[in-house]
């Protein structure tokens, strides 16, 4: 018998209030709901990523795993491409595809709003690669 056959199915609900903060890069925070910690995820993960006005993450890349974001609200920046060179423009309702290995940095480039993007990965724990000295290093 495989463990999910032995263990009975359970949906889990984590409130606001139970998430966990998982990381900081750069000016960004990232708050898991779904976690191989929280929630006993093996395949998935699933998190709120906020970025104060006029702030960004660290230039980086994920060594093993897809990324899915949302973006829910704000408005910004996400950089990609090997040197950080591509600027697309990303508000509310967007979607973005981030294959392993590809550099990314998202950047806030409101004044006064945050931005909030929720962020979905085929792994329960991410490998993170910092790009030292890549794109943007002003926020």
């Amino acid at each position: 018998m495989s463990d999910v056959e032995l263990r009975k199915p359970e949906v889990l609900v984590v409130r606001e209030h139970e998430r966990e903060i998982e990381i900081a890069s750069g000016a960004m925070t990232r708050i898991a709901g779904v976690s191989e910690a929280l929630t006993g995820a093996k395949g998935i993960h699933l998190a709120e990523a906020l970025i104060p006005p006029g702030r960004c993450s660290t230039a980086h890349y994920h060594s093993n795993c897809e990324s899915a974001i949302y973006v829910s609200a704000g408005e910004g920046l996400m950089l990609s491409g090997h040197d950080l060179e591509i600027e697309e423009v990303i508000g509310p309702g967007d979607m973005i595809y981030i294959p392993p290995g590809a550099a990314h940095q998202p950047v806030n480039t409101s004044d006064d709003q945050p931005l909030r993007l929720i962020v979905a990965r085929n792994t329960p724990v991410e490998l993170v690669v910092e790009m030292d000295g890549k794109g943007r290093t002003d926020c």
